[in-house]
């Protein structure tokens, strides 16, 4: 039986992202608070799963759920890693059908599923009947058309997901544009299952108005995390009407110390560097000088030029010096409207 709503409190999940939500980062902005869920990177699931990388996937922060999501097309390798993972405990067992790469589509995975129903229809119930526990889709509004949106859920819905996440883009927009909010609301309208609103909450109180304006049941955040990642906890923080954390550059210079020792600590040494800088080029979104901070810093070739740099340019900016706010301060993001 379906549960009647989102079946995590609070209603907030972390969203999947390749090679951005590793353990160590989803760590990092779940003990801020306000999360209720936290997603893995997608588990390519090409051939038959070896429980012991399934297995690595399953760290979970303390007092947060766990979903691990996968990848892949094959029926039966599907279903097989479905049951591993909910062998093992996780929490949800989440299939991708939203990756918009080149690469997923020339493999007829994540996005690519979408136009092929009856492989969809099958990998869908394959999974169901390898867990009894929570399964779950991630999924975008569609392949080329907007309007497939409500056909996809009523099919995915079909298969006994109990619940589904929305990226309201095509899956040829990529991540232009501003997401379409009215489509979350669409399809929450007419699937039976709790749906999850993703998409472009740059901002804690856009996010609560998501879900108000959709009324979705719960809303999945994924790069405007890295952007904020006190974005959950302001989100908490307005749910229960209290002030809001604003932080500082002096804030943003103790985060980005901490970045850099979880890399020392996760990471090899030639992989340190690049993870920064993907991190920085999002933090750096928060920082109303044109991009003259991300640019420079990108530029750099040590996580101590950068950490020098941030020092320098950050650390004396005050809350109101940066778009970290729980709304839009300066206007850095655009926001999307539930009427256009």
């Amino acid at each position: 039986m379906h549960p009647a709503s989102f079946p995590f409190h609070p209603a907030t999940a972390l969203a999947p992202m390749e090679g951005l939500t590793s353990p160590a980062i989803r760590n990092l902005i779940a003990k801020r608070g306000g999360l209720g869920l936290v997603c893995t990177e997608f588990i390519r699931v090409y051939q038959r799963p070896r429980p012991a990388h399934l297995r690595s996937a399953i760290q979970r922060p303390p007092g947060v759920a766990l979903s691990v999501q996968l990848m892949g097309n094959d029926a039966p390798y599907m279903a097989e890693a479905t049951r591993l993972l909910a062998d093992a405990g996780v929490d949800v067992v989440d299939i991708n059908l939203g990756c918009p790469t080149k690469r997923a589509v020339r493999g007829n995975v994540g996005a690519a599923l979408l136009r092929d129903h009856d492989l969809l229809r099958r990998v869908l119930e394959a999974m169901r009947n390898a867990t009894p526990g929570l399964m779950s889709a991630k999924l975008r509004a569609g392949f080329e058309r907007l309007d497939e949106a409500l056909k996809l859920g009523g099919i995915i819905e079909s298969c006994g997901v109990d619940y589904l996440v929305v990226h309201p883009r095509r899956r040829s927009d990529m991540y232009r544009g501003v997401a379409d909010w009215r489509i979350v609301s669409s399809l929450k309208g007419s699937v039976g299952v709790p749906v999850v609103g993703n998409g472009d909450a740059w901002y804690a109180a856009d996010a609560l108005r998501l879900r108000a304006e959709s009324g979705c049941d719960a809303v999945m955040i994924g790069r405007p995390a890295l952007r904020n990642p006190w974005i959950f906890e302001q989100m908490s923080q307005m749910r229960a009407g209290i002030p809001t954390t604003r932080p500082t550059g002096a804030d943003l210079v103790a985060y980005l110390e901490e970045l850099i020792e979880v890399f020392e600590q996760t990471l090899s040494p030639h992989r340190r560097l690049g993870a920064l800088k993907e991190h920085v080029s999002y933090l750096g979104r928060a920082v109303p000088d044109g991009g003259t901070f991300a640019k420079r810093a990108v530029r750099l070739e040590s996580t101590a030029g950068i950490l020098g740099l941030a020092r320098d340019h950050l650390r004396d900016l005050s809350s109101a010096d940066l778009d970290l706010a729980a709304w839009s301060q300066h206007a850095l993001q655009p926001s999307p409207c539930a009427e256009r």
